[in-house]
C-alpha cells in the first residue's frame, strides 16, 4: 500500500537575491573602472524601480479593501488607523531630536567651501512650493479610478478605505465582490512575483550609475556627515525602536529584521523603501499580523513614518548650515524642520525625494541656505538608502506592535514564523486559503 505525499515546491528564490548580491558588486566594480560609461546604466536601474511602483497603487487597494470589508466593524479600523498615527508622530518626534543632538555634536559642514558648480547643483534640486492645503486636497483625486493610476498612496488610500467601508454596509450582499477582488490580489502578487526576477538587472545598472557619477574621492571628503548619519540611524532602530518592540512585546527586533532580509537587500539595491512595500504587506500578513492591521498601517507608513527621513532631514540641514558659515539656532532649527517633517509627506519611499525637500524647505525658511543643499548631492544616494532602510524597519516594527496592542496578532504564528519554522511562500507571496482557515488571531 503506497501513500502520496504532496509534492514540495522547490525554492529556487535564493538564486535571485545571490543574483542581486553579484550585481551589486558587479555594479560598483564598473563604476570605478569605466565610469563614463556606467553612468549611462541608470535608466536600468529606474527601469526595475518604475516596474515595482506600478504595482503598488493595485497591492494596496486589494489589501485594505479587503481588510476593511472583512472586519465586523469600522471602529476596528479606526481604532487601528488612530494608534497607528500617534505612534508615527512619536517616533518621527524622536528621530528628530536625535539628528538634532548628533548634528550638533558632530557639527559635520565645519570647514567646508562650496564651488560654484556644488551650488549651481544645489539650486537645481528646489522644486516648487505645496501649502498645507494642497497636501489635503491632493489627498481626493479627480476620479475613483485615477487613484489607482495616479500613484500617489494616499489617494489610493482614500479611495480604498471608501471601497472597503461600504463593501462593509452592504453585508453578505458585498461578499462575492470580495472574493472577486481576492481572486485580484492572487493575481497582482504573482506578477510582482515575476517582476522581482530583474531586480539583479535593476541593482546593477543602480548601482553601476551612482559610483561611475560620483567616484570614490568624492565619498571620501563627506565620510563624517554620512558615516554619523548611518551610526544615528543605527542606533535609533536596534536602541530605541528595537528596545521598545521587546519591551512592548517581548519580539526581537534581530529576529524580526532577520525574516525580512531579503526586502532589506532588494532595498539597498534600489535605494527606495517603496520597492519592498508590497512584499512587506505580505510577510507581515503571513507573521500573523491580521490582514485589516496590515491593510491600514503599512500603507499609512508609507506616507507618516519618516523615522529616516527625519533624521536625514536634520542633520543635512545642520550640515547645509555649518558648510555656509552660517548655523542654525536651535529655535531656527526646531522652526525649519518641523515644517519639512511635515512637508515631506511620502518622501519616505521614493528615492531621491528626500533631497528635494531639504531644498523646498531650506528655500521657504533660509533661501540664502539652498546653494549649499549641492555638497551633498553626491552622496545623497548612499544616504537615501539608510532613510530607506530605516523607514522601512520602522514601518514593520509599527506592524507588530499595533497589532500587538491591538489583538489582531497572532503571536503563536509570529514566533513560529520567525523561528523558521513556516517559511514564507517566495512563490505566491500569500499563504494558502487553508492556512488562512486554520490560523486563528489570538489576542496579545
Amino acid at each position: 500500500m503506497s501513500s502520496s505525499t504532496p509534492k514540495v515546491r522547490k525554492d529556487r528564490s535564493h538564486y535571485l537575491y545571490i543574483g542581486v548580491i553579484v550585481a551589486v558588486v558587479a555594479g560598483i566594480t564598473l563604476g570605478i573602472v569605466v565610469p563614463d560609461f556606467a553612468v549611462k546604466l541608470q535608466p536600468l536601474g529606474d527601469l526595475f524601480v518604475n516596474l515595482v511602483k506600478m504595482m503598488i497603487s493595485p497591492v494596496i487597494f486589494c489589501t485594505i479593501v479587503l481588510g476593511v470589508g472583512s472586519v465586523a466593524s469600522a471602529a476596528q479600523v479606526g481604532k487601528v488607523g488612530g494608534l497607528a498615527l500617534g505612534y508615527f508622530i512619536t517616533m518621527s518626534t524622536f528621530a528628530l531630536a536625535i539628528g538634532l543632538v548628533v548634528g550638533n555634536l558632530i557639527k559635520p559642514g565645519e570647514g567646508l567651501n562650496l564651488t560654484d558648480e556644488l551650488r549651481s547643483a544645489g539650486s537645481e534640486q528646489v522644486g516648487e512650493k505645496e501649502s498645507g492645503w494642497d497636501f489635503v486636497l491632493g489627498i481626493v483625486p479627480d476620479t475613483l479610478v485615477s487613484a489607482l493610476t495616479s500613484g500617489e498612496v494616499l489617494q489610493t488610500l482614500f479611495v480604498a478605505l471608501l471601497f472597503g467601508f461600504a463593501l462593509q454596509a452592504m453585508g453578505s450582499a458585498g461578499q462575492p465582490v470580495l472574493t472577486g477582488i481576492e481572486h485580484i490580489q492572487r493575481v497582482v502578487f504573482r506578477i510582482l512575483a515575476m517582476i522581482m526576477w530583474l531586480a539583479p538587472i535593476g541593482a546593477f545598472g543602480a548601482m553601476a550609475a551612482v559610483v561611475g557619477a560620483t567616484g570614490v574621492d568624492a565619498l571620501k571628503s563627506l565620510a563624517m556627515v554620512m558615516i554619523a548619519f548611518y551610526i544615528t540611524c543605527v542606533l535609533f532602530v536596534f536602541g530605541i525602536l528595537g528596545t521598545l518592540l521587546r519591551v512592548a512585546s517581548g519580539v526581537s527586533v534581530f529576529s524580526l529584521l532577520r525574516y525580512l532580509g531579503r526586502e532589506f537587500l532588494l532595498i539597498v539595491s534600489t535605494s527606495s523603501s517603496e520597492s519592498a512595500l508590497p512584499r512587506l504587506i505580505a510577510k507581515m500578513e503571513h507573521a500573523g499580523v491580521d490582514r485589516t492591521t496590515v491593510g491600514v498601517v503599512v500603507p499609512t507608513g508609507y506616507s507618516f513614518n519618516l523615522d529616516g527621513t527625519a533624521i536625514y532631514l536634520t542633520m543635512a540641514s545642520l550640515f547645509v548650515a555649518e558648510a555656509m558659515g552660517d548655523p542654525l539656532s536651535i529655535g531656527e532649527q526646531i522652526s525649519l524642520l518641523i515644517f519639512m517633517i511635515i512637508a515631506s509627506k511620502g518622501a519616505a519611499g521614493v528615492s531621491g525625494a528626500g533631497l528635494a525637500t531639504l531644498a523646498g524647505g531650506l528655500n521657504s525658511h533660509r533661501p540664502d541656505l539652498v546653494e549649499g543643499v549641492g555638497l551633498i548631492v553626491g552622496i545623497d544616494r548612499f544616504m537615501s538608502e539608510a532613510r530607506a532602510l530605516t523607514n522601512f524597519a520602522g514601518n514593520s516594527i509599527a506592524t507588530v506592535l499595533v497589532g500587538h496592542w491591538t489583538g489582531s496578532l497572532d503571536r503563536a504564528q509570529l514566533d513560529a514564523v520567525l523561528a523558521g519554522e513556516r517559511p514564507f511562500d517566495e512563490a505566491t507571496m500569500l499563504d494558502s486559503p487553508d492556512e488562512e482557515e486554520q490560523r486563528e488571531v489570538t489576542p496579545a
